[in-house]
C-alpha cells in the first residue's frame, strides 16, 4: 500500500530514484481494498491541514512524495541482443491525448500551448484553436488529430489531440503508433464514459504509459474520489498489468489553465502537468544507428506539395533530400526521393534538413504515399507492421442525383466525380470502406456510425457535390449459420422526471439495462444499456423528445451478438407530394392538419418529394402547389391564413428521419428527402 499512497498525496515533484523496488503482485487485494483504504486515505492525506500550499512548479520547495509513475517499473519486452541497439532519447515526449467527448481534451491543449508561450502576448487567438476545421467549429466537436508540440526546459513535447466520439476511433487507434505515453482525460463530475473505456484499452494493448487528469475540477458538483476510484475500477477490467494501474494522477481545470497533484492544492499554471508529462512518459526508444524506419501515419495534402506523410521516425536519420524506399510488405516496395521535410514547432510546420529518430515530422515529395506504408531505408530498409483498425458496423448506400433538380445547385454530378472522390476518402480514413452497389451509379460507404459518414457527406456537399444516400443499415455476420448483428453500449445521462420516457423508448428497440445510477448533485441519472445497433439509427431525436431536450446520449460498439428481432424505428408515415411546382399557403393551410411540415409557401417541389410527417402510421400524397380558384364570384372577403412554423430538419435529422423505402437529396445549397421511386414501383 505504502507503493501507490507516495504518487496520490504528494504535492511536489522529486527526482525518481532507479532503485525503486518493483511492486508486488498483490493485485487482488490491492483492488478490493482501493475503495476503503486507498483513496479515502490518499485524498484525506492531500486535504488535511498539515498539507503544503498551492503548487508552484517554478518554485523549489523540499520533496513530500515523489511523483509514482508506472513506467518505471514497466518490464522490458524487447530482447536481450535488441535492447542493446534500442537507447531511449531523453530529450523528446511524444503523447496522444485521448478522452470522452466533451470532457476538455482541445480545452486543455488550448491552456498548455498558452503557458508554453506558443503565442506572443498581444496575438489574438480564437478559443479550441486545435479544431481549425469549419465543421468542427461549428459542431463544437473535433474530427481529425492533429499535431502540435511545446518545449518545456528544453524538452520538445509533440502532442496530438485526438476526436472524442466513437465514431472517429480510426483516428486514434491509428496515431496510437506515433507516442509513447497518453494524458486520459476524464471529467470530475461524469468519470469514465464509453469512449474513455475504447481509448484506455487501444493504449494499454499497445503498452503505453497513462496519466490521468481529471479535469473540470473547478465544477460545483465534482467528485474527484469516485473518478480515480471508477478509472481504476476500469484499468482493472480492461485486464492492466500491475505497473498500468499504478497510474500518475492529476487534477487540472483545462479552461483555468491550474493543475496539480490534489483537488485541493492546484497551482496557478499547468507546471505540474508538464513535470509528470516529463517524468512519467517515457522518451521514444530508437536505433539511433540503424536502417531508417518511418510508419506513414497520417496524410495531409498540400497544393503546392503535394501528399504530405505525417509519422514518427522509428529508427535511423532522415535527410531533405535523400533517396529512400517505400514499402507495403516485404515484396512490395518502389524507390522515391524526400524533397523536404518538416518538423512540428509550436503551432507550426518548420522546415528542417535532418530528423533524429523518434521525433514525428512531415514529409513531402512521395506522390503516392498511402497510410500505413513505410519510409524505409534504400538498401536495407524494412517495412514495419501494419496499422490496424476495428471494422466499419454501418452502411449507407450513396448515388447519383435522379431527382427532377438534378444539377441546378451542385457542381459534381456524375458517378465518375461520385467514385473518385469516395476513393480519395479512403486514402486518409482508414475506418471507411467503399464498395460498388447494385448499379454501377450506387456506392455502399460503410463506417463506423452514422455520424462518421455524416461528416463525409456534409464535407462532401460544401466542395460541390450532388447526390443521394439512403438509410443506414447495420453490417451483420453469419457465423456457424447464425444471424449476428452489432450491439452498442448505450449512456443516456437524464433528469428523473423524464427517466421513465426514456426507459420505455430505449426498452422497445430492444435495449437490455444492466446499470442505473444517480449523477452529482443535479438529480440526474445515468442509464447503461446494451441495445442493437439498429435500435440506435434515429433514436437521438425520439430521446431529445421525450425528455423535452435534457437527455444526454453516449453510444460506443461492444460486440456482434444473436439477431435481437424486429425493430420498429418510426410510428409515423411521411406527407408526399403527387405534384411539382411552388408550394402556395392555401394549401399548405388544409395540408397542416394532417401533420408537420418540411416545407413553407413558396418552395419548389417535385412530384415524390416528401414535405411532412404524417401523423398517423402509412405515408398520404397531397397536393402542396393547389391554387385558390380565380373566379370573379366574391362573397366574402378573403381569409387570413394562419401557417405553422415548418421544421427546420439538418442532415442529421434528416437520415436518421428516412427508411427503407426514402432517400436523402443532398445538394450544396438544400437538403431534401424523396421516396425512393424504384422500392416504390416495386411494392406496387
Amino acid at each position: 500500500m505504502e507503493m501507490t499512497l507516495s504518487f496520490f498525496h504528494g504535492s511536489t515533484f522529486s527526482t525518481m530514484s532507479p532503485n525503486l523496488p518493483s511492486p508486488s503482485p498483490r493485485r487482488t487485494a490491492f483492488a478490493s481494498s482501493l475503495s476503503n483504504q486507498f483513496f479515502g486515505l490518499g485524498h484525506g492525506l492531500s486535504s488535511s491541514p498539515t498539507s503544503k500550499p498551492a503548487l508552484n512548479f517554478r518554485s523549489k520547495i523540499p520533496c513530500q512524495g515523489p511523483i509514482k509513475c508506472s513506467v518505471s517499473q514497466a518490464p522490458e519486452t524487447t530482447s536481450s541482443e535488441k535492447k542493446s541497439q534500442l537507447m531511449r532519447r531523453g530529450d523528446v515526449r511524444n503523447i496522444a491525448i485521448v478522452a470522452h467527448v466533451d470532457h476538455g481534451k482541445t480545452t486543455l491543449v488550448d491552456s498548455m500551448l498558452r503557458q508554453a508561450k506558443v503565442f506572443r502576448d498581444n496575438q489574438f487567438v480564437q478559443e479550441r484553436i486545435m479544431d481549425s476545421n469549419d465543421l468542427e467549429r461549428e459542431r463544437g466537436i473535433t474530427i481529425l488529430s492533429k499535431n502540435t508540440s511545446i518545449t518545456y526546459k528544453d524538452t520538445k513535447i509533440n502532442i496530438i489531440d485526438t476526436p472524442g466520439h466513437s465514431d472517429f476511433g480510426g483516428e486514434v487507434e491509428r496515431i496510437l503508433n506515433m507516442v509513447e505515453g497518453v494524458l486520459l482525460v476524464v471529467d470530475s463530475v461524469e468519470g469514465p464514459m464509453p469512449q474513455t473505456r475504447f481509448v484506455l484499452k487501444k493504449a494499454l494493448e499497445f503498452g503505453h504509459a497513462v496519466i490521468v487528469v481529471v479535469n473540470k475540477i473547478d465544477r460545483p458538483s465534482a467528485r474527484p474520489d469516485y473518478v480515480i476510484n471508477s478509472t481504476f475500477e476500469l484499468f482493472i477490467e480492461l485486464n492492466a498489468t500491475d505497473e498500468q494501474c499504478d497510474f500518475q494522477a492529476i487534477y487540472a481545470s483545462g479552461i483555468k489553465g491550474k493543475a496539480g497533484l490534489s483537488p485541493e492544492n492546484l497551482a496557478e499554471d499547468l507546471g505540474p502537468l508538464f513535470e509528470t508529462i516529463i517524468r512519467c512518459i517515457p522518451g521514444p526508444r530508437i536505433e539511433k544507428d540503424g536502417a531508417l524506419q518511418m510508419l506513414a501515419t497520417n496524410i495531409e495534402y498540400d497544393e503546392h506539395k503535394g501528399r504530405i506523410a505525417i509519422g514518427r521516425l522509428h529508427a535511423g536519420v532522415l535527410r531533405r533530400g535523400m533517396d529512400v524506399k517505400v514499402c507495403t510488405s516485404e515484396d512490395s516496395c518502389r524507390y522515391a526521393k524526400i524533397s523536404e521535410l518538416f518538423v512540428y514547432e509550436k503551432f507550426s510546420r518548420v522546415p528542417a534538413e535532418i530528423v533524429e529518430a523518434g521525433d514525428i515530422c512531415a514529409v513531402c515529395g512521395i506522390s503516392d504515399i498511402q497510410i500505413g506504408e513505410t519510409i524505409a531505408d534504400k538498401i536495407s530498409g524494412k517495412p514495419l507492421p501494419a496499422i490496424k483498425v476495428e471494422e466499419p458496423t454501418v452502411k449507407m448506400a450513396f448515388s447519383i442525383n435522379t431527382s427532377p433538380f438534378v444539377g441546378r445547385e451542385g457542381k459534381y454530378v456524375t458517378s465518375r466525380n461520385l467514385r473518385d472522390r469516395l476513393s480519395r476518402e479512403l486514402e486518409r480514413n482508414l475506418a471507411m470502406r467503399v464498395d460498388d452497389g447494385e448499379t454501377a451509379d450506387t456506392f455502399i460507404v460503410s463506417g463506423r456510425g452514422t455520424l462518421h459518414i455524416t461528416i463525409l457527406i456534409e464535407n462532401m456537399r460544401r466542395e460541390g457535390f450532388e447526390f443521394m444516400v439512403g438509410p443506414p443499415k447495420v453490417i451483420n455476420k453469419k457465423v456457424d449459420d447464425k444471424l449476428l448483428e452489432p450491439y452498442e453500449i448505450a449512456t443516456a445521462e437524464v433528469p428523473e422526471e423524464h427517466m421513465g420516457a426514456v426507459v420505455e423508448l430505449l426498452g422497445k428497440r430492444r435495449g437490455q439495462m444492466f446499470d442505473m445510477e444517480g449523477v452529482g448533485s443535479e438529480g440526474t441519472t445515468l442509464l447503461k444499456y446494451k441495445i442493437p445497433t439498429r435500435g440506435l439509427l434515429g433514436v437521438r431525436n425520439a430521446i431529445l423528445t421525450a425528455s423535452r431536450g435534457t437527455a444526454i446520449l453516449n453510444t460506443i460498439f461492444d460486440s456482434y451478438g444473436p439477431w435481437a428481432g424486429d425493430i420498429s424505428t418510426r410510428d409515423q408515415g411521411s406527407l408526399v407530394a403527387f405534384e411539382g411546382g411552388t408550394t402556395t399557403s392555401y394549401a399548405l393551410f388544409s395540408s397542416q392538419e394532417r401533420g408537420q411540415m418540411f416545407v413553407g409557401p413558396g418552395s419548389e417541389v417535385y412530384k415524390g418529394q416528401i414535405v411532412g410527417i404524417h401523423q398517423r402510421p402509412g405515408d398520404l400524397s397531397l397536393n402542396v402547389c393547389k391554387k385558390k380558384a380565380a373566379t370573379n364570384i366574391r362573397s366574402n372577403k378573403e381569409q387570413t391564413v394562419v401557417l405553422d412554423t415548418p421544421l427546420d430538419y439538418s442532415l442529421d435529422d434528416c437520415i436518421e428521419y428516412i427508411q427503407e423505402d426514402e432517400l436523402v437529396e443532398v445538394t450544396p445549397s438544400s437538403i431534401r428527402m424523396c421516396k425512393n421511386p424504384k422500392i416504390t414501383k416495386k411494392t406496387r
